[in-house]
């Protein structure tokens, strides 16, 4: 029995040895899945994270450029649209950002191989916050549609735009 007793003993003290973590506050793990726009724009979440827009003002100029980027804004994707619009739909009438193709030397894209995209409307220069939706956007084989955001908090925030 005196054999038995400090096996015993030792297996309590290890099996114990966490015992007084319930002591301790237990720390909570948050993982927030963040983005981060390389350009320092505003990220517009289209599908389930599969792909994103980047939007870019230039107030100055009167100017909204957006990147088409992958779900993790780190990768540009070319599209061979022309063009795609953005609708803001409020104060009413509803204003159009017709975004055009771009190309950049810099990259090699080309209008029809693109990544980039830019509008340009006077009012931009004055209006720094605004609900939109873009109606439509084919990327690869995916179609996105009725996409709501608020520039410039975008949709990545699980917010509705607006509030």
């Amino acid at each position: 029995m005196k054999m038995i007793l400090p096996g015993l003993v030792l297996a309590l003290a290890v099996v114990c040895s966490g015992c007084n973590e319930t002591s301790k506050p237990a720390a909570v793990a948050s993982h927030q899945h963040e983005h981060h726009p390389p350009h320092g724009g505003t990220p517009v979440v289209l599908g389930d994270e599969e792909y994103h827009l980047e939007l870019v003002s230039d107030p100055a100029a009167g100017k909204l450029t957006a990147f088409v980027m992958d779900g993790e804004l780190e990768n540009f994707i070319r599209l061979a649209i022309p063009s795609f619009t953005v609708v803001v739909p409020e104060p009413a009438p509803e204003r159009l950002l017709v975004f055009q193709a771009v190309a950049n030397g810099a990259s090699g894209e080309t209008v029809g191989d693109t990544s980039q995209f830019e509008a340009q409307a006077q009012w931009l220069r004055t209006t720094t916050n605004f609900n939109a939706v873009l109606p439509l956007l084919a990327v690869r084989n995916k179609s996105y549609t009725n996409v709501a955001f608020n520039f410039p908090r975008g949709n990545d925030a699980g917010e509705e735009p607006g509030k």
